[in-house]
């Protein structure tokens, strides 16, 4: 008997990694249960907001961050059927309709107070524009 693995783009190999990172990390030290849904980037978004008004250093959390924005792109590519890009050394979610969106960088604007994954995901589940 034959099992179909499900292939990946390479581009998703280190994103990946970061989103699973991210989730033991955020289960272990955080007591955080992230299930790669939606609705858990409202639990995520609040803890970035707390990081941020505690005065964390932003070096303190830069890998962190990096690993809950491949976090959202996941649960973005999870539902969408998206893809992860990569080019440089940056890595982005390509949904369907062809447009591109930045989930890492938008943890790092969520961290500045101007951004958040839950509204990310949202906007790119849905098709809107951004």
């Amino acid at each position: 008997m034959t099992t179909q693995q499900e292939t990946r783009p390479s581009a998703a190999t280190k994103p990946v990694r970061w989103a699973a990172d991210a989730v033991s990390v955020m289960r272990e030290g955080a007591r955080l249960r992230l299930d790669y849904s939606a609705q858990s980037l409202w639990r995520v978004d609040r803890m970035i907001d707390g990081l941020r008004r505690e005065g964390t250093p932003y070096g303190a959390v830069e890998t962190t961050l990096r690993g809950l924005g491949a976090y959202a792109g996941e649960v973005i590519a999870r539902q969408t059927g998206a893809e992860w890009w990569a080019s440089g050394g940056d890595h982005w979610i390509r949904t369907s309709d062809g447009r591109l969106w930045d989930p890492i960088d938008e943890a790092r604007r969520c961290f500045a107070g101007d951004g958040s994954l839950r509204l990310l995901c949202r906007d790119a589940t849905r098709g809107g524009p951004r």
